[in-house]
């Protein structure tokens, strides 16, 4: 099972997509449970993965620090925006399987949305790649300034092993966009370019880390279901700072979400809402996320466009599909190149 630990609900960020620090009206801003307790609750799971998680984590790197010390997890996974990198000891980074950092694609649009934080984020990414060798992903934001062609290229070629990003929808009200359809329309054109150029490259011997296209690859080979695709109310968990267990990490102060907590145990029984049942790419889409699916706060027609576009996706793979098992079967790529993820590292897969 996967845990994501909500370290604090602090961020020394204020992303316009995002806002910032977590309400103190949706959980205390620190900590309330002890290490005994969180230590009694995760060692019950013969196997646990812990992720990090916050606001933003390494405002906390003591605790990290304490965690990583006390607790035998099978995997460390930390999602950060990067800014304190630097500060974490490489002692503890190198035992990190996956670290996921927040960039959304070229310098113009990250600062855009984040401040001025592209540079300084890079500089940490740099050091970090001299001495890590484990997973490190961009996780990327898609917004109207972004291209996705262009930005999960760009992220690609800094060294990155794999790219994965959200569409900025539902999060945020409907009037942070000024023509989402319109904005649609151009993504779907990116995703078959950068579908092509996956393709491209695995001719050429080299699959490209690109997140949603791997899982959803490995969804179809394998025969799996990605319901949902990140696992949240399934087989990960998030923990509140005040010990209160979520299904998802993302809405603390939503009841369906409440499943329990560290002291009394938790139990889950979610399933997803119509139309997603009866959709003929469930299997694949997942129901995309349990918060998309549950909170329809924007209307239906974009709640139906985002859909599409996830059909589209979807759609794509299938079409290179044969070509990707051919490759395979000629010895051109492997297939433990393509199977993804290895182990739930809080990727969500569908975008």
């Amino acid at each position: 099972m996967l845990y994501i630990l909500i370290l604090t609900g602090r961020c020394n960020l204020k992303c316009s997509y995002c806002g910032g620090s977590i309400s103190e009206d949706i959980m205390p801003s620190e900590v309330q449970y002890s290490l005994d307790e969180l230590t009694s609750f995760i060692e019950k799971d013969r196997n646990p993965s812990i992720a990090f998680y916050g606001g933003e984590p390494l405002l906390r790197i003591d605790l990290i620090k304490e965690i990583m010390n006390r607790i035998e997890a099978e995997h460390y996974i930390l999602q950060t925006n990067g800014l304190l990198l630097n500060k974490l000891p490489k002692e503890y980074a190198r035992r990190f399987s996956s670290i996921l950092v927040s960039l959304d694609g070229i310098k113009e649009v990250t600062d855009y949305h984040r401040g001025r934080v592209y540079d300084r984020v890079m500089e940490n990414v740099k050091l970090l790649q001299k001495y890590y060798r484990n997973e490190l992903v961009a996780r990327m934001v898609a917004t109207e300034k972004t291209d996705i062609f262009r930005d999960v290229r760009h992220l690609l070629n800094l060294g990155f092993t794999h790219v994965h990003w959200q569409i900025n929808a539902v999060w945020v009200p409907e009037d942070f966009w000024s023509d989402f359809p319109g904005w649609m329309r151009n993504y779907n054109l990116g995703i078959s370019r950068l579908v092509n150029l996956w393709l491209e490259s695995m001719q050429k011997g080299k699959v490209l880390g690109i997140v949603p296209f791997l899982g959803i690859t490995t969804a179809i080979l394998n025969g799996k279901s990605l319901q949902p695709p990140c696992g949240s109310g399934k087989n990960s968990f998030a923990i509140t700072t005040d010990g209160r267990v979520l299904a998802c990490p993302i809405c603390g102060d939503m009841d369906w979400n409440n499943l329990g907590d560290i002291w009394n145990g938790f139990k889950s029984n979610l399933s997803l809402l119509d139309p997603c049942n009866s959709c003929d790419v469930l299997d694949l889409c997942g129901g995309r996320c349990l918060f998309f699916n549950r909170e329809r706060l924007w209307s239906e027609n974009k709640f139906n466009i985002v859909c599409s576009a996830t059909k589209h996706l979807i759609m794509e793979i299938k079409r290179i599909l044969p070509e990707i098992q051919n490759l395979i079967e000629g010895e051109v790529i492997n297939l433990k190149d393509i199977i993804y993820p290895k182990f739930n590292n809080t990727t969500e897969i569908v975008p």
